[in-house]
């Protein structure tokens, strides 16, 4: 981004295939080095470097045009090598929608997930390691700023950030409406894919403290279990453990059901009837559909989510209408702070200024006044 002729130069999902994203990553070990050198790229005074699964964004304060930075961003990952040209696949904002863009991002509306706050915390990890590397100044600390207190205000003003708009957060959202606190409960995850261990962080944040992981690899199951100081069993050993469980989340590859009427009907009467809520997100299902027959059992498939999930991004979609409208406000005072900033050097000049003439006109007055006959 450049200021004065703001600009960004962005390589994100929108534009971008997987193949071309992949290679313009920037790993944690590697961004001081990197902020370094984007510093030094001629033209570069202030720079900024946003690196998520996403999304890999230069925001920099610079004069000139963009090629030095298309350069620079191809020649640190050495793209040649790898036969790929980025330039179709970035899109540069200049000025006021450069502006826009960076507190959309902060507000989670050019997100994947409207509304995800992830992106937030990943933007205030990437100016700390610009601060760090004392590569920032009074623009982008000004214009990152101003970004974070925006999405703060955006978020507490309007339900962009309301209701649960994934699977897994949205299965958590309804066990929720069934268990009050989760703190003295047990969920039961069975499969140990990306939808699952979302499942298990999401039941983390809201205070679940045990939890069995159950997986055909009993070693992928071990190292989900792990991350959450849960416990893995393998699938054949489901039926043994389900009495255990107040929330089943299952989602796993089988064909087959995996978890049967039989065995859910066993585990009822072992608990003396204390319901389960039970999530089937697997497609073919891991549940037999019998077991919603059951009393004390809650049973929810991936229909039931997809439902809650589109009505969720309804609402998220209303509220960026809102919050759209709060950012065209916030842009007009931030551009009215930089106005400010850019009569900063003139000021500081004219009072430079001032303060020569001051001293020459003391220390002539001291002359004369030194050399006058009538002066003692």
């Amino acid at each position: 981004i450049y200021m004065g002729d703001w600009s960004s130069d962005v390589c994100s999902s929108d534009l971008a295939p997987v193949e071309i994203r992949e290679k313009v990553v920037f790993a944690g070990d590697e961004l001081p080095a990197a902020l370094q050198e984007l510093s030094g790229v001629a033209g570069v005074r202030e720079s900024l470097i946003v690196s998520t699964c996403n999304r890999t964004e230069l925001y920099c304060l610079s004069e000139g045009d963009e090629q030095p930075l298309v350069a620079w961003l191809s020649g640190w990952h050495d793209l040649t090598a790898h036969n790929l040209d980025i330039a179709g696949s970035l899109y540069r904002l200049h000025g006021t929608p450069a502006i826009q863009h960076v507190f959309s991002v902060a507000c989670g509306l050019d997100s994947l997930v409207l509304g995800e706050p992830q992106i937030l915390g990943q933007l205030k990890t990437a100016y700390r390691a610009a601060q760090d590397q004392r590569v920032t100044g009074p623009y982008l600390n000004r214009l990152m700023q101003t970004a974070f207190s925006v999405a703060k205000r955006v978020r507490t003003q309007t339900r962009i950030g309301a209701n649960a708009v994934s699977v897994a957060s949205a299965a958590v959202a309804l066990a929720r409406k069934i268990f009050e606190d989760f703190a003295d409960h047990t969920a039961l995850l069975v499969g140990a894919g990306e939808t699952i261990a979302l499942a298990a962080r999401h039941l983390r944040a809201h205070g679940l403290r045990r939890m069995i992981v159950a997986n055909r690899s009993l070693d992928r199951a071990q190292e989900l279990a792990q991350e959450f100081d849960g416990f893995a069993i393998s699938i054949e050993a489901l039926a043994t453990h389900l009495p255990e469980a107040d929330i089943v989340i299952s989602s796993t590859a089988s064909p087959t059901p995996v978890i049967t009427y039989d065995a859910v009907r066993a585990a009822i009467r072992a608990r003396r009837r204390k319901p389960i809520f039970m999530v089937d997100i697997a497609v073919p299902r891991d549940i037999e559909p019998e077991v919603a027959k059951l009393e004390d059992i809650y049973l929810f498939t991936i229909d039931d989510l997809q439902g809650v999930v589109n009505e969720n991004l309804a609402t998220r979609r209303e509220a960026a209408h809102d919050a759209n409208d709060m950012l065209a406000l916030e842009i007009a005072q931030f551009e009215q702070q930089l106005k400010t900033l850019d009569a900063v050097p003139t000021i500081r000049q004219l009072r430079d200024e001032a303060e020569i003439v001051r001293a020459h006109t003391d220390r002539k007055s001291t002359r004369l006044n030194s050399s006058h006959p009538y002066r003692s």
